[in-house]
């Protein structure tokens, strides 16, 4: 992660201030509040600003219960019960902002979750940094043969070192030629003063997918915790998910019942179909059952066996 001598500054200067206020605090998440935390070769995230806690499920929660629910229930088992049963309004009424520097191919991916607040960098207004994800060669996988969107084997030797080179070489050829087609480089000097340079809405066209972006993220925790549970997944793409992993930790942070709730009944839970309870019924029966027998696809009924931590 690399940050200039001036966001240095500006995060010290963030993190000296404090303020009093009757608002609900969460100590463990004021503790890295604007602090950057490094993710993949040049990015990072951190977190700019939230809204609420635990209690502030609890409160939203108990409008609709009423005053009565508090003397029977703890506020831990009802933010259990609320994510349990799937409602979903009183974690809406929290919310969280970041700032994170991604690869573009990465901000690509993480856009499709269409619930957040976004303002990303614009290379319109400024020259893109000449910042490159290039990835270590424990990623370098080939294309799996059963997932049409995964990894298989991961390369080696030459072929591995070939790869590198070639994502470094494209990377950096694409960067001269959009820094001589703006005729400026990323500190905005001029490279020929008798040139007057590409617009940068139009130079930016060449800059390779692996180039480093920035965004403001705002998003409710329910939202959150639907992104959480999909990108931190052990599925998910390597480089969004080493994100997710670094923002599941703020969210411990941050709401730790709600973490605690949601690691027992989303991460560590599974959805089951009325023929997937099915099939459990008849296999607790003692029915020997095959995924012929069963009526699921080949792919529900391996999905059902590896939650069930049973043989395929």
């Amino acid at each position: 992660m690399d940050l200039t001598a001036e966001q240095k500054s500006e995060i010290e200067a963030l993190r000296s201030q404090s303020a009093t206020t009757r608002r609900a605090c969460a100590p463990h998440l004021e503790e890295i509040l604007y602090e950057p935390f490094p993710v993949l070769d040049h990015g990072f995230v951190r977190v700019i600003d939230y809204m609420g806690d635990d209690g502030a499920v609890v409160q939203a929660a108990r409008v609709s219960y009423g005053k009565g629910t508090k003397k029977v229930q703890s506020d831990a088992g009802l933010i259990n019960y609320l994510l349990r049963h799937r409602h979903t309004t009183p974690f809406e009424m929290c919310e969280i902002k970041f700032h994170v520097k991604m690869p573009i191919f990465v901000a690509r991916q993480w856009i499709r979750h269409r619930t957040a607040n976004v303002n990303e960098y614009s290379a319109r207004y400024s020259i893109m940094d000449k910042e490159f994800y290039i990835p270590t060669s424990a990623q370098l996988a080939a294309q799996s043969e059963i997932n049409h969107q995964g990894r298989g084997d991961v390369l080696q030797g030459d072929e591995a070192a070939e790869v590198l080179a070639l994502l470094k070489e494209d990377a950096e050829r694409s960067y001269s030629h959009y820094e001589l087609m703006l005729n400026e480089n990323s500190s905005g000097n001029k490279l020929d003063e008798n040139k007057q340079g590409l617009a940068r809405e139009l130079a930016r066209m060449s800059l390779t997918l692996n180039t480093y972006t920035q965004w403001y993220w705002k998003i409710d925790l329910h939202n959150f915790m639907h992104f959480l549970s999909l990108r931190a997944d052990s599925h998910a793409q390597y480089e969004i998910r080493v994100y997710a992993e670094v923002m599941l930790e703020m969210l411990k942070r941050w709401m730790p019942a709600t973490y605690d709730a949601f690691m027992q009944y989303r991460v560590g839970g599974t959805h089951v179909s009325a023929k997937g309870m099915d099939v459990v019924r008849r296999l607790l029966a003692g029915e020997n059952l095959s995924q012929e027998e069963s009526g699921m696809s080949v792919r529900e009924w391996r999905e059902l066996m590896e939650s069930l931590g049973r043989d395929t």
